[in-house]
Formats: C-alpha cells, sequence, structure tokens
C-alpha cells in the first residue's frame, strides 16, 4: 500500500474544500467535514480493505464509513507515528517540512494548516482528543485535548482555559461522548471541521 499518496490526497482535498469556500456561500453549500483519527491502526486491521484479519476481528462500524466515504487503495505515510502523522495531516506537509520529524517535538503553531484554512472560510472547527503535539491547537474554535499521548483510563483533558481536568471512563468512549456534545452544542448555520482523535 503506498501511504505517500493518502498523505497527498488528503491535502488535496482540504485544498479543494478551502478552495470551494473562497466564495461566500450558505452552509448548505459547503460539506461538513469530520476527521476521525485512529492512532497506530494498520490497513489489515481494518476488514473494509481485506486482508487476513478481516474475519477474526471485523470491523463493521468502519466498514460502514468506508462503504458511505472514502477508502485510500493506494497511499503512504513517510513517518508513520503519532505526532509527525498528525502534524503532517494538519499541515499538509512532510515531516522535514514541517518540522516534527519524531515525537517529542513541538509542532511549530504559526504553519497554515488545514483548521486555520477552514476557520478563515467560515467553518467551525474543534479538535478532541489525542493532540500529542506538546503545543496548543491553533485554528480550533474549540479544543479539549490530552496532554502527551494520555491515559486509557480516566484520563485528563487540557481544557480551552489551559486547566486540566480529568474525567471517568474509557479515553475513546470519552473523547468520543466530548465530540458529540460539541456537535449538538455547535452553531449549525455554519458548516464543521472535527476532528475526532482517538
Amino acid at each position: 500500500m503506498n501511504h505517500f499518496a493518502a498523505h497527498r490526497t488528503l491535502a488535496c482535498l482540504f485544498s479543494l474544500a478551502v478552495l470551494g469556500m473562497a466564495h461566500a456561500g450558505r452552509a448548505a453549500e459547503r460539506p461538513n467535514i469530520l476527521f476521525l483519527f485512529s492512532d497506530d491502526h494498520a490497513v489489515n486491521a481494518i476488514s473494509a480493505y481485506g486482508g487476513p484479519l478481516a474475519d477474526v476481528a471485523p470491523t463493521p462500524h468502519i466498514d460502514r464509513l468506508a462503504r458511505e466515504g472514502a477508502v485510500f487503495l493506494n497511499s503512504f505515510c513517510a513517518n508513520s507515528i503519532c505526532g509527525p502523522s498528525r502534524a503532517t495531516i494538519l499541515t499538509g506537509k512532510h515531516s522535514h517540512k514541517n518540522g516534527f520529524m519524531r515525537n517529542g517535538n513541538t509542532f511549530d503553531p504559526s504553519q497554515w494548516t488545514v483548521a486555520k484554512a477552514l476557520q478563515a472560510g467560515g467553518y467551525s472547527t474543534a479538535v478532541i482528543g489525542k493532540w500529542h503535539l506538546r503545543t496548543k491547537p491553533v485554528g480550533f474554535d474549540h479544543w479539549e485535548i490530552f496532554p502527551g499521548q494520555g491515559s486509557y483510563y480516566n484520563p485528563a483533558f487540557i481544557q480551552m482555559d489551559g486547566k486540566t481536568k480529568r474525567f471517568e471512563g474509557y479515553a475513546t468512549d470519552l473523547t468520543t461522548d466530548k465530540a458529540i456534545a460539541w456537535l449538538d452544542a455547535r452553531d449549525t448555520s455554519k458548516p464543521f471541521f472535527l476532528m475526532c482523535q482517538h
């Protein structure tokens, strides 16, 4: 599988979305964007791609998203670890260009990102869950992120006021619940861009 094409395709899709927003329009004319990020999820762990694990550990909900959305059949990830992949997705640039080459680096928030572009285009923007970039998110109207990698159970979330608050439960459930709560409370007159990051 060529993971490079996936990042290139994502960058192109985000660019097209931003270009489509160049002229003001109603929210109904611009798509809502829900970006689900599954950390370190190997392609053979998603049954929509077939492979040896498709029957052993099926992923029916992800498969439905694949059927109703998009599937990358030819993609490549040049730096397939957590932080660098996140920085690449945000900027559309390879690690050596965005400066985030390994976990433990600090993301340069002055860079142009898809969140900044969509926010400038009138989107409501949010990121919830694992951030792992050692900076506060920019370009997002709302964010709640884990400090570092976060804990799997009873995790703390850094709030927009900079304070850390611990919640009871599993990180995946809490991240999903917080994303749904943001969707329910958002300004529905604007399209949204939500990064729900597990």
